[in-house]
């Protein structure tokens, strides 16, 4: 049943919002709670950056152009900034279908004194919602976006950071949403985007650069799929791993997991989303009145409005016919099964085995068919730990797995265990 697959993941991806605010609580800095205007004494970026990349990178053609690059903040909180080098930026990726398109991000280097090439992390957020205001380059300023404490983590540890906004989110057109090959192009592009920034080179952020990526859930799906991706889509890259949580990577088995509960209607978050990748699949065609009302809120809104206004929802609540019966919905959520295909560089894999959200047999499936394609994997799980906790729970290891990446040290994985 496809529609509860969709279901499925858009829930999946939508707890990495509640996964992410539970890193708040745990990450507190005894901010107050409510918007801040951001910090007077924090200056976004450096003031000569970047808007000369406009008139020439407007024809760019190749992924990873920059279209152009802005100064702007990064805020942990609001009101509370990190001394970081932050552009938002806007460059060339591909779309599901193969053609091109234009995508939004950050890309963000610690204000520091290190020296040479330096990591360049690619991160993969989740759950967002689909209104460009949700976007996480729009956030970043603000204090606002839920992720920014594990992205504060990578900074500290003197990493550069391309954050993608995913197609759609925060550009003409509607977010591809859940949507695997455009999620982790995009990943791919970010970083090539982030190397082709000059300001950032000045900083470190080369072609040499050892290149990680990461993501959890959502997240986990898009950094996945980039990890499947990228000895064929950017094998210029110097990817020296990824860590990948928590990841839909089967949607059928995540969608009969998770069938009849309160984020069941985010599983029209997740149509919306292929449709806008793929149009032919008409998904107004099989909505009801009801199902258009809520697609025009989750369109216009962001997580919460999205999760509120689907909340109890079923298929049938929604459509007058179920889409997910037909092949051509069929097949465009098969495309979106991870394990096809060896990732081309080793992987850190981590699952909470209490996973309310993603089944923990899945993400032991997508190990199991790394691990048969040949591929180094490193598995952990966690005990006891539901889908948030584990996001929390391993972020500091997944990052320690990367950084000894980032210095070559070997990996065997436990592929045998």
């Amino acid at each position: 049943m496809q529609m509860p697959v969709r279901r499925r993941i858009a829930r999946s991806a939508g707890v990495r919002g509640k996964a992410v605010t539970a890193v708040m609580a745990v990450a507190a800095l005894c901010v107050s709670g409510g918007a801040a205007a951001p910090a007077a004494a924090a200056a976004p970026g450096d003031g000569h950056a970047s808007s000369s990349h406009g008139a020439a990178a407007a024809k760019a053609a190749q992924p990873g152009d920059v279209v152009s690059a802005e100064p702007t903040d990064f805020q942990v909180f609001p009101g509370v900034s990190l001394p970081t080098h932050a552009w938002k930026i806007q460059y060339n990726s591909t779309s599901a279908d193969g053609t091109s398109d234009t995508v939004s991000g950050t890309v963000l280097v610690p204000k520091d004194d290190r020296e040479g090439p330096r990591p360049l992390l690619t991160y993969a957020v989740g759950t967002v919602g689909i209104g460009d205001q949700c976007a996480p380059s729009a956030n970043f300023p603000v204090g606002k976006t839920k992720e920014a404490p594990l992205i504060e983590g990578a900074l500290l540890r003197g990493w550069a950071v391309a954050v993608t906004d995913y197609e759609g989110l925060g550009t003409p057109g509607t977010h591809t949403y859940t949507v695997g090959r455009a999620a982790g192009t995009a990943v791919l592009d970010a970083a090539r985007a982030a190397q082709r920034i000059p300001e950032a080179q000045e900083k470190g952020v080369t072609q040499d650069s050892p290149v990680g990526i990461m993501g959890y859930s959502q997240g986990g799906q898009a950094s996945g799929w980039a990890a499947e991706l990228a000895g064929s889509y950017a094998p210029e890259l110097k990817v020296k791993g990824t860590a990948s949580g928590g990841v839909p990577a089967d949607l059928p088995k995540v969608a009969d997991y998770n069938d009849g509960d309160d984020e069941a209607g985010l599983v029209l978050m997740s149509a919306i989303g292929h449709d806008a990748a793929y149009p032919a699949l008409g998904l107004d065609n099989y909505l009801n009145d009801e199902g258009r009302r809520i697609t025009k809120i989750m369109k216009e809104g962001c997580l919460a409005e999205a999760q509120e206004a689907g909340a109890g929802k079923s298929v049938e609540d929604v459509t007058t016919t179920d889409p997910n019966d037909q092949p051509d919905w069929q097949q465009r959520l098969a495309e979106d099964k991870l394990g096809t295909k060896a990732p081309s560089a080793p992987v850190y894999l981590y699952h909470g085995e209490a996973d309310e959200i993603i089944p923990y047999d899945v993400g032991k499936q997508l190990r199991a068919d790394w691990c048969a394609k040949g591929d180094t994997v490193e598995w952990t799980s966690f005990p006891l730990a539901q889908h948030a906790t584990t996001a929390v729970l391993a972020s500091i290891p997944a990052m320690n797995w990367l950084g000894d990446r980032f210095k070559d040290e070997p990996t065997q994985g436990d592929c045998a265990g």
